[in-house]
Parts: structure tokens; sequence; C-alpha cells
């Protein structure tokens, strides 16, 4: 298969040769501990803190707000788990929304079971939280509110700005899964008003295996990982070296490379859009259509199987998912197409193309060519087509 087009960039990136290049003498030549006292461990304990100052530079924080992590699951895992510990005396309220992504629900259904009771607000057609859902949620004992800054399958942006000066004024934290939004636009965690702040690496040209999360000074939450004093004391274990360097050289591309990459990446996905939606009968735009991420196209098609699409764009060598690439070994239609009220059957036939800096008009031409083959051969074999 000579062709290879790579559209599932909001499941993986590929890794930068920047990165990867700053990341190879701490594989082969330093490659000291960094909590070791010579000279080798010293080299590596420099290039953390310089990462560190790189991302909280980026990010409008101070370095020592900055933690890095396996990923944003375990920074989400840490953010909510390590208030609700921490404030349980207060309240064992917290509110979430129902389209998150799994490492936050997961985590959530957790503290239920210890007796922490959730609430699970509903977007609105758009995948949208709004700000007037937050505010109506709280009460007297709400400790904290988690709400996604983009959505992972669809795309859609909240209003964090807004939901986050809500929340300062009412003295609640507020923690946000910013994964999808890091690699899309500038983030100043301080005009944001946020408390708490997950980030990943491999979603913006970084390695796999390392993210961080952001905890705002004086906001002191329970450790997640115990063990030595990595991290300021707050995350146990050796820190990984190559993928904590790669991640910041790849941030750094990021920031510097943002404005003219996204611009690039909102006019292919708009003609990608356009052409589907034009010349693909029976097929849908799924998130908002203005406030969504740069390089997310989301789609669902009638009488047709989601996986079927998957399967025969990838035999024509091209790469895109159903949605959440944490799900894509489950037959259910996703939980967030279902909670914007999309009905199974129209759910189950949904495509996610999220584009990169790579991607030509070429390969956009060429994938809505096969994409409309594929949906009309597949609906001419579905026993729906004519219901």
């Amino acid at each position: 298969m000579a062709k290879s087009i790579y559209l599932d960039n909001a499941a993986t990136t590929k890794l930068s040769d920047a990165a990867f290049q700053e990341m190879k003498p701490y594989f082969l030549e330093e490659y000291g501990n960094p909590s070791s006292v010579y000279q080798m461990g010293n080299h590596a304990a420099s290039a953390i803190l310089k990462a560190r100052e790189t991302i909280a530079e980026g990010l409008n924080a101070d370095f020592r707000e900055i933690y890095f992590t396996s990923g944003g699951t375990e920074a989400n895992n840490w953010a909510i788990k390590g208030v609700a510990e921490k404030f349980k005396d207060k309240g064992k309220h917290i509110i979430t929304s129902n389209i998150e992504h799994h490492a936050v629900l997961h985590t959530c259904e957790h503290l239920e079971d210890l007796g922490f009771e959730i609430t699970y607000l509903e977007p609105d057609s758009y995948g949208m939280i709004s700000v007037e859902s937050v505010e109506e949620a709280l009460r007297d004992d709400t400790i904290l509110v988690s709400i996604m800054y983009a959505n992972n399958e669809i795309g859609t942006i909240n209003p964090i700005k807004k939901i986050g000066e809500l929340l300062d004024e009412k003295g609640i934290i507020f923690h946000t899964d910013a994964v999808q939004m890091i690699p899309d636009s500038k983030i100043d965690v301080k005009d944001l008003k946020v408390d708490l702040l997950s980030f990943s690496s491999h979603k913006l040209h970084g390695p796999k295996g390392v993210g961080g999360l952001y905890i705002r000074l004086g906001l002191r939450i329970p450790n997640l990982m115990d063990g030595g004093a990595q991290e300021y004391n707050r995350r146990g274990g050796t820190e990984n070296v190559p993928g904590i360097v790669g991640f910041s050289k790849a941030f750094k591309e990021s920031q510097e490379t943002m404005v003219k990459r996204t611009e690039k990446q909102r006019e292919l996905r708009d003609y990608m859009i356009d052409r589907v939606l034009d010349e693909i009968p029976n097929s849908r735009l799924n998130g908002h259509p203005e406030k969504r991420l740069s390089n997310n196209a989301h789609f669902c098609f009638r009488y047709i199987e989601g996986e079927s699409m998957l399967l025969m764009l990838d035999m024509m060598g091209i790469q895109a998912s159903s949605g959440s690439a944490c799900t894509s070994g489950s037959l259910d239609p996703s939980h967030v197409l279902l909670a914007i009220g999309l009905p199974h059957g129209v759910a189950h036939g949904s495509v996610r193309f999220s584009l990169s800096d790579e991607i030509t008009k070429e390969d956009i031409d060429y994938t809505v060519d096969k994409l409309a083959e594929i949906v009309e051969r597949l609906r001419q074999m579905s026993p729906l087509t004519n219901e």
C-alpha cells in the first residue's frame, strides 16, 4: 500500500524530528538519574528544570506549578482524586459533564463508590457545556468542577474562561482537561482562572508516556503516587527525562507554529466539511460549526457502521477513527454522540478525521473521494438504507 494519509492526530501524533533529536542524548549520553548528586545526574535534573520553565512560560504559570506525569489520564486522576480527598470534610459534591474523556468519567465513578455525589451536566446539541448549567448545579457542598476545554471526539470548545470567572467568584476549585486544546490555542492559566489543568505530550508531536498537571500555587492536594522526593515531593518515581525533554521541545515548537499551523488546518478542515456535506447524502457534521478545534472534522453517515468505513478507509491508505482512541475496541456507540441527542443507529455511523500541518488539499480530496465511494458501497449492502 503506497499511499498513507494519517488523519487521526486527535488520537496521537507523529513525534517531531526536533523533539526526537532533543531526546537522543538523554538515552545514550546524559542518561543519569536526576536525583543523583554527580555531574551526569545534575545534567538530567537541569534538563527537567529547563523543560518545566519552558512549559510554565507557555502557560503563563510559575515553574513550581508544573508537575510532570505519565500523561493526561494520570493528570486527570490526580487532580480529581486529590481535590476529593483534600476537601471531603467540606463537601462531597463534584460537577462534571457526561461528555468528558473516560479518564475523568471513570475517576468520578470511582469517587461515587466512595460516597461522593457527582452531577453530570448535559451538553447542548453541539456538545457545549453552558456557564448557566454549571451555575445552576452549584451547591453549598460543591468542592470541584471539572469541565474539559475541548471535546476529544467532536472538537467542540467549551467557554472555560467564563466558567472559570464564575467559579473564581464563588471560591470553588476548577479543573479542566486541556489535552486536546494545548496544541490548538494559546492557554493562559491565570486568565482562565483555572486551579488545575491537565495536558499531554503526544497530542502535539511529542513522545508518548509523558504529560503534566498545572496546580495553582497555594492549592495543596494529596499525592496520587508516593515514593521518592521527585517533582517537589509531589510525585514519586524516577523522572522520564527523555520524554520530558522531548515534550518540552514539541511544546515550544507547537507554540511557535500555532498561528500559521491552525490557520492552515482550519482552512483544510472547512474545505473537507463542505465537500462531505455537499457531496455525500445523509451526512451530518457533529460538534459546533465554528467553536471547534482547528483540525477536527467529525461526521455521521446514516444507514452504515463506522467500523466498516474505517476498515475500508484503511485499505485505501487512510487512517481515521470513530471517536476516542481509548474506546476504539468497544462496539457501543460513542457516549458523546448519545449525549448530544443522536440515536444509536446514527451514532454508530461516525468517523472522526483529525488533521496535522502535514496534510495537503490533495490528501483531503483523495480522502473525500474515497469516503464517498465507501459510503455508497456500504449503503448498497445495508439492510437499513431502504427502511
